[in-house]
């Protein structure tokens, strides 16, 4: 799916101050905070949206380069001098408690609570990192896999909450269901008031009045899951998906982590690859390169044949055009490229050798260069042209 433009996910137009985009994000922030909407994975994605659009408009750099180039201004590739990093792609992933820790500021303090002063806590799950190796065939189709993966998870008894059956929650008599307790000191410059969690029950403003047997009270026990991840077209080595909401469970009913997926390419038997390109070096003999013949050529596909001319010369580079890797996220594939080696025999049979001797005084074996051979850089030029 197409990423949303930035200033349409903030409501703001182009010209919009600073001031502006961070109280549109703080009214976005605020409609689709997990706590306000308890399990609704699509305000979750909205919550992460709109803290990817404030990540970049709100920094004078990002911004000037998203209102240039778009999205491709600062992604992964535009972000190796230390910038977003494709926060909302595939290297960066943000997670909820990098949004809570980063934009904390925006709310005065206290990012869990709606009036600038803290609020109850919500647990959050770890995320989980698992490898995937992917051959080059399903990296140019796209694929979904099935993960087993070894989690922490709700627990089953409870169904998550840490409380016996039958049993239930009392209000923290510390900070009375607040989640946070405020101490007012007085120092030569006259009161100061702080404001921190409450030490009794950990922020979550109640306290279980009988534990759970299996989970002591933690709503997680060790097990697994089988999930089902599905990867894009064009997708890259050491590159990393997030599958939102997949890792481990949070305590007592939390917000779960993420699965971040590291992919691992499985290299070709005879394809090398170049980003969207692939290549491969094709070896004739001497006679074909001379002469001219047909050859076949591996693709991802399977085999295609492929025309030699008559007089090609060794590092001729043969395209075979929309041949390659899809774009991820974008239309069109690169190419094929072929790189033709002619092989010069090392070893040779006596009438080979007076063969190639009379050969050798012809006028045509004799090093020709021209136009029609083209050296090496000029080839390389125009391939990338």
């Amino acid at each position: 799916m197409a990423k949303r433009d930035f200033y349409e996910i903030l409501g703001v137009d182009k010209n919009a101050s600073a001031e502006e985009i961070k109280k549109a994000y703080r009214q976005k922030a605020l409609q689709y905070h997990p706590d306000r909407n308890p399990g609704d994975k699509q305000s979750e994605d909205n919550f992460k949206e709109a803290a990817e659009a404030y990540e970049v408009l709100s920094d004078g750099d990002k911004k000037a380069r998203y209102d240039r180039f778009g999205h491709a201004g600062v992604g992964s590739s535009a972000a190796s001098d230390g910038g977003m990093g494709g926060f909302g792609g595939f290297e960066g992933h943000m997670n909820m408690e990098d949004i809570f820790s980063r934009f904390g500021d925006v709310f005065g303090g206290g990012f869990s609570g709606f009036g600038g002063g803290g609020g109850r806590q919500v647990n959050r799950g770890s995320n989980l990192r698992v490898k995937l190796k992917l051959t080059l065939q399903e990296i140019a189709t796209g694929v979904e896999k099935k993960i087993k993966v070894n989690k922490q998870v709700g627990c089953k008894e409870c169904s998550g909450t840490g409380a016996e059956k039958g049993s239930g929650f009392n209000t923290c008599n510390t900070c009375h269901g607040s989640g946070y307790v405020s101490r007012v000191q007085r120092t030569f410059i006259g009161q100061i008031q702080t404001t921190t969690t409450c030490p009794t029950c950990n922020g979550e403003g109640k306290i279980i009045t009988k534990k759970c047997k299996v989970c002591h009270g933690n709503g997680i026990t060790d097990g697994e899951e089988i999930i089902g991840v599905k990867i894009p077209a064009g997708v890259e080595n050491n590159m990393q998906l997030s599958v939102s909401g997949q890792g481990n469970a949070a305590q007592r009913g939390g917000v779960p982590g993420d699965l971040i997926v590291l992919i691992e390419e499985i290299e070709h038997e005879h394809l090398k690859r170049n980003g969207v390109n692939l290549y491969y070096d094709l070896y004739i003999n001497m006679a074909d390169a001379a002469m001219g013949t047909s050859v076949e050529v591996p693709t991802i596909d399977g085999k295609v044949n492929v025309k030699i001319e008559a007089g090609t010369q060794s590092g001729n580079i043969l395209r075979l055009k929309g041949k390659g890797l899809p774009k991820l996220n974008q239309y069109g594939k690169g190419d094929i490229l072929v790189n033709v080696c002619v092989w010069t025999p090392q070893s040779l049979t006596g009438d080979e050798k007076k063969l190639l001797e009379t050969l050798r005084k012809s006028p045509n074996f004799n090093p020709q260069p021209g136009k029609k051979n083209k050296s090496f850089f000029q080839r390389i030029h125009e391939m990338f042209e």
